[in-house]
Order: structure tokens, then C-alpha cells, then sequence
């Protein structure tokens, strides 16, 4: 039977004693324990010689913030200098806008050659050259529009537009016409016209340049009243590039009035009479005109009548109302049909009304 401090195989062989034998002589006594304390080595210690190689981690912080500033600081410097250079190179810089020239005006008279025939509006406009004509603004058309070599088709919209816009409100609006304000023309001219404009308006003069007539078409509202609101209307707009920078639209249009006498009252109308106006205004366009949709008016020619040729049209014009006749009959030299678009002006200071042009009753 195994000892009891044998294990249950006996004893390995080639052990006597399981191998105890070999560590009974050495004994630990009390002193060489306690002298045999654990000693425990700080990190940089326990690196040895190679502690010095690593950085302070501030220092590395503080040494890499300083240079990122200063990195910074020279990219801005550079990006800056770079925008002054391409801002002084760039051949494509917008244009500066250019100071708009002064209106130049032409206002012709045309006398009748006879009596001026009267009537109620209606019969007026149905046996006159106006009998197919549109009413007010529907008579002012815009034509196709496309690009041209420097202006988008949605610029060229634009400067038609407005063109539009300034023969609405200085040929159909009713307060314009009858002289109570000159406000919704005014607000559409580019700010270098405005003195020009408002000289004509204070002080009309027949100069070629501070005629109100070529401006916008007002009666003398002491004289005349509409007799129908509406006007007939009928032209054309046409457009073309005069310059990278710049788009020219010519307005070429007839309106026709029903005039009455002022002193007749609001009562039905029996004495009508016709009034017409053939107007051909050439505006200018700038990108900051289209941007800010306002116009340039470069050259205004109107040719009016039923007028007597003496009369002062440099202000309000001066319709002869039905029955009337011109003091000058026949005119001057030069027979014109306010009717007949696209073609020069009448040379002279004073024209014939056509007979064509008035109404057969």
C-alpha cells in the first residue's frame, strides 16, 4: 500500500522521493525574506538610454499649431494676389456702364386738306383704316425672339419688353394722354435721360431735343377729352445687336384716338372725330438697362394729325376736332399717310393729311 504522501503510481522512477530530496537543504529563514522586497521601475526607467529619444508632446503640439498658422496665413496671401491678377487680366470684365445719349425729337404736323369728318366713335373706327386694328396694348406685338452673337434670347424678351411697356404707358395710358401725370413713362427712362425729360415737360421747346411730344402723346386736356378710351393700334418691333454690349429695338406704330371737345361733357358722343399719331422710337438697351428694365431712347419721330401746321406741338399736340378745318389747307409740301409704316419720316416741318387716311362716311 502507497504512503500517504505517495502518489497512487508510487514513486517516479529515477526519483527517489517524487524529487523533494533535491530542495530540502535550502531553507529561507525569516531575514533573507524580508530583505527580498518587489521594487517596481518607472516607465522612463524601465526605457533605459532610450528615453531621450521621444519629444515633450507640447512641444510638438506648440511647434506644429505655429506652422499651420503661418501655412494658412501664406495660402490666403497667395489666393488674394491671385484674384487682383486675374481681376486686372481678365479681358472679360462687364462692361462699365456708359452714360445714355440725349433723346433726339422730330414732331410733324399734318393739316387736313378738308373739312374733319365727325361722327360717333363706333362709326368713326369702322370706316376708317383702323376698322381691323387691335385695341390698346393687344396692337403692340413682340416678334419671334432669338439670340443674337452676344445677348440671350431671354435678354432680347427682356429689351422688348420693356419697349413695350414704355408705349403702353406713353401712347395708351389715359391718364397720360389727358395730362394728369407723366409718372408711368418717367419711371421706365434710364436715370441719364430723366433732366432731359423733365425740361421737356416743364419747358417744351421745338430744339430737336426737349420736345414733349417725342416723349410720350398728350392733349390739351382744356381743349380735348377721349371720347373712347381705347385707341387702335397697330406696328411693329424689330431688334438687332449694335454691339457686344448693346441691343437696339425700333418700335414703328400707328395709334389712332377718338377725340371729342372738352367743354362737350360726359354726355353721349356725336361729334367725334379721329385722331392719329404715327410714332417711330428707337431705344437702346444696355445689360444694366435690361437688368434694371428700364430704356434708352435714342430717337423719337412723330408724325400727327388732323393739326394746323402753325400750331405749337412741342408740348401738348393740337388735334382740329370735327368740323374744323386748317387755317393752311392743303398743308405742306409733302402728302403723308400717318398710316403707311416702315418708311422715312415726312422732311418737311409740316405735312398733308392724306385724304386716304381719313374716315369715309
Amino acid at each position: 500500500m502507497a504512503g500517504r504522501g505517495d502518489p497512487p503510481e508510487g514513486t517516479p522512477e529515477g526519483f527517489p522521493g517524487g524529487g523533494e530530496d533535491e530542495y530540502r537543504s535550502v531553507v529561507f529563514d525569516e531575514a533573507f525574506i524580508r530583505a527580498a522586497h518587489l521594487q517596481e521601475f518607472s516607465a522612463q526607467e524601465r526605457m533605459g538610454e532610450y528615453a531621450q529619444a521621444v519629444r515633450s508632446r507640447s512641444s510638438w503640439e506648440g511647434r506644429s499649431g505655429s506652422r499651420q498658422a503661418v501655412l494658412l496665413v501664406l495660402l490666403i496671401l497667395l489666393a488674394f494676389g491671385t484674384a487682383i491678377y486675374l481681376g486686372v487680366r481678365n479681358p472679360y470684365q462687364p462692361p462699365v456702364d456708359e452714360r445714355a445719349e440725349p433723346l433726339r425729337t422730330t414732331v410733324v404736323p399734318l393739316a387736313p386738306q378738308g373739312p374733319v369728318p365727325g361722327g360717333t366713335p363706333t362709326q368713326l373706327f369702322a370706316h376708317s383704316p383702323v376698322a381691323e386694328y387691335r385695341t390698346g396694348a393687344a396692337g403692340i406685338n413682340l416678334p419671334i425672339a432669338g439670340r443674337t452673337s452676344h445677348f440671350a434670347e431671354s435678354q432680347v424678351v427682356t429689351g422688348l419688353s420693356i419697349a413695350k411697356d414704355y408705349l403702353v404707358a406713353s401712347s395708351l395710358e389715359p391718364d397720360v394722354l389727358s395730362g394728369a401725370t407723366v409718372r408711368p413713362a418717367r419711371l421706365l427712362l434710364d436715370p441719364d435721360q430723366l433732366e432731359q425729360f423733365d425740361r421737356s415737360v416743364e419747358s417744351p421747346s421745338d430744339d430737336g431735343r426737349h420736345a414733349l411730344a417725342g416723349w410720350l402723346v398728350r392733349f390739351d386736356p382744356r381743349q380735348v377729352a377721349l371720347a373712347e378710351p381705347a385707341a387702335r393700334v397697330q406696328g411693329t418691333l424689330r431688334f438687332e445687336e449694335t454691339s457686344p454690349d448693346t441691343l437696339d429695338v425700333t418700335a414703328d406704330h400707328t395709334y389712332t384716338y377718338a377725340l371729342r371737345p372738352a367743354a362737350q361733357g360726359s354726355g353721349p358722343v356725336a361729334a367725334a372725330s379721329l385722331f392719329t399719331v404715327h410714332r417711330v422710337v428707337h431705344f437702346r438697351f444696355d445689360r444694366e438697362d435690361l437688368r434694371m428694365h428700364r430704356a434708352e431712347l435714342l430717337t423719337s419721330t412723330v408724325e400727327a394729325g388732323p393739326q394746323a401746321c402753325g400750331a405749337d406741338t412741342t408740348g401738348s399736340l393740337k388735334p382740329l376736332l370735327a368740323g374744323a378745318r386748317a387755317s393752311d389747307a392743303g398743308g405742306g409740301p409733302v402728302v403723308t399717310d400717318p398710316y403707311a409704316t416702315a418708311r422715312p419720316a415726312a422732311p418737311a416741318l409740316c405735312g398733308a393729311l392724306a385724304p386716304s387716311a381719313q374716315p369715309s362716311l
